[in-house]
């Protein structure tokens, strides 16, 4: 079964300095048709202006990924973990316990552009904890790169959960495959340009709920770059 999400269904905050648009139902938005997917809970695409950005606030039990488009995303936080993040870089901060941290704009003057994507870990109570690596561009170009995995293989950063995050930049003419195995759901973001999933056509911001399928097909791209979320239903 496919379910589309368009880009302009989802749910927007707009605060001047913050500009974010919600897939899945997040602070003072709701939509009960898209509470979550999964063990994904959200995934926010945020753009913050320059010098701006979201002070220190605590979370727990919530495996917190950052994929970063453009600009610099600044990081500190109670693990006493700083770091400045660019495009290809992809930090995990697992709360366990409680954690907390800020996020605000390495630059004065221009913008990030960056998602944020919390998973439910597949248990509560572990102890905070921090990596970040980074996935060079060609690395993802007409294929699927695993970035996260819940065993960090192949390079991945480790997310306490049984959940693949794949990463992909496609051009014409590519054409990838992505098994699922039994009891498995897929859910597909294109962050950027157009391509087609499972014979739906999805451009940029849209995103495929796929369930009760046993193959993923991404065909059709036009200079797109897309996550690919292995899921357990």
């Amino acid at each position: 079964m496919l379910q589309v999400r368009k880009s302009e269904s989802r749910g927007k905050a707009n605060h001047g300095w913050l500009n974010s648009q919600h897939s899945f139902s997040f602070g003072h938005y709701h939509d009960p048709e898209h509470v979550g997917f999964g063990p994904l809970l959200v995934i926010n695409e945020d753009k913050v202006e320059g010098g701006q950005g979201f002070g220190t606030h605590g979370h727990r039990d919530m495996e917190i990924i950052s994929y970063v488009l453009s600009g610099a995303l600044e990081h500190k936080d109670s693990m006493g973990t700083g770091s400045v993040l660019h495009y290809g870089d992809v930090q995990r901060m697992s709360a366990g316990t409680g954690v907390r941290h800020s996020e605000f704009n390495g630059s004065q003057k221009d913008q990030v552009h960056f998602l944020q994507i919390w998973i439910q870990p597949s248990e509560a109570g572990i102890p905070p904890s921090y990596e970040e690596k980074h996935f060079k561009p060609e690395s993802k170009l007409g294929q699927l790169r695993l970035i996260a995995s819940n065993d960090g293989r192949e390079g991945s950063v480790l997310v306490h959960q049984d959940a693949a995050i794949y990463a992909s930049i496609m051009t014409s003419g590519d054409s990838l495959k992505h098994e699922l195995a039994a009891g498995r759901i897929a859910y597909v973001h294109v962050i950027r340009g157009e391509v087609t999933v499972n014979g739906t056509a999805l451009q940029g911001g849209d995103a495929l709920k796929i369930t009760a399928e046993t193959l993923v097909t991404l065909e059709q791209a036009k200079a797109s770059e897309i996550l690919l979320f292995d899921l357990p239903n």
